[in-house]
């Protein structure tokens, strides 16, 4: 059994997942496990950060994710912090036009299914095997990641804008219960405009420049709440430890520092 805190990311191998991965990596006293479709980027960030695993999953599968969830349980025999962060743009035309034909095709939703769909099961395993370890949940700390797509409407990706708002309220409707039940901490995190891996360099070049979030403000923000205790966002609103879960916490690329020390500005959401 792991005698460092453990974590389990989606999405882990790129972007987001892995910024917060190797921040936790430097700390030393963490063990990663990080689950991503690319085998290339994943196995390679397995060998570059202290103590990671990974696994090549498919989070639409809850089959190769709960295999993903039981693996690491085997290894580590604990989990303390889910980041619940795999997603995908959507780039199909929602408003596309058919001609006269009877049927348009089924819209795809693949969107839904990874954004949304597998950010539940995710969230349905962490809490088992938050439940199976050696703390039973106590201060362990669940994050999803949402948008600030979910808060305000985004006409140009409706599907992508719907499953994160879906995450906002999920991750609010369980807090509760996973708080007073076991003791876990509850999160949802909303990004502004985030520059990744999930769009190309020509796609991101409609975006301008001072939009854009720098990506340490999404991982001084994912640790804040992985560290848990009092916590006051840009805006000077403050929460005390014992009322710090069930949050949504948007991210934009405004320049401040709070008193949590979290660079860009933060907005607590109490929802």
């Amino acid at each position: 059994m792991s005698t460092n805190k453990v974590a389990f990311i989606t999405g882990g191998a790129s972007g987001m997942g892995l910024a917060v991965a190797t921040v936790l990596s430097k700390r030393g006293n963490w063990t990663l496990h990080l689950v991503d479709l690319n085998v290339d980027a994943g196995a390679k960030a397995a060998s570059d950060l202290l103590n990671a695993h990974f696994y090549k999953t498919n989070v639409t599968s809850y089959a190769l994710l709960s295999s993903a969830f039981e693996n690491t349980f085997k290894i580590s025999g604990r989990i303390d912090f889910v980041f619940a962060n795999a997603g995908i743009v959507e780039r199909d035309n929602f408003y596309a036009k058919y001609g006269n034909s009877e049927i348009p095709p089924e819209p795809n939703q693949l969107s839904i299914d990874i954004n949304l769909k597998a950010v539940v099961n995710t969230s349905y395993l962490a809490l088992h095997y938050f439940w199976r370890s050696p703390h039973k949940g106590r201060d362990a700390a669940l994050v999803m990641t949402a948008s600030c797509g979910g808060l305000y409407p985004s006409q140009f990706c409706p599907m992508y804008s719907a499953a994160k708002a879906g995450i906002i309220h999920f991750a609010c409707s369980i807090a509760y219960s996973y708080h007073a039940n076991d003791g876990i901490r509850t999160y949802s995190i909303c990004p502004g405009t985030v520059r990744t891996n999930l769009m190309t360099g020509e796609e991101w070049k409609s975006f301008l420049e001072e939009y854009f979030a720098p990506i340490s403000s999404i991982v001084d923000s994912v640790l804040m709440l992985v560290d848990g205790g009092d916590m006051t966002d840009a805006y000077g609103t403050k929460v005390l430890a014992d009322k710090a879960y069930g949050l949504a916490v948007e991210i934009n690329a405004q320049s401040s520092i709070s008193e949590t020390g979290c660079r860009g500005a933060i907005k607590i959401w109490r929802r």
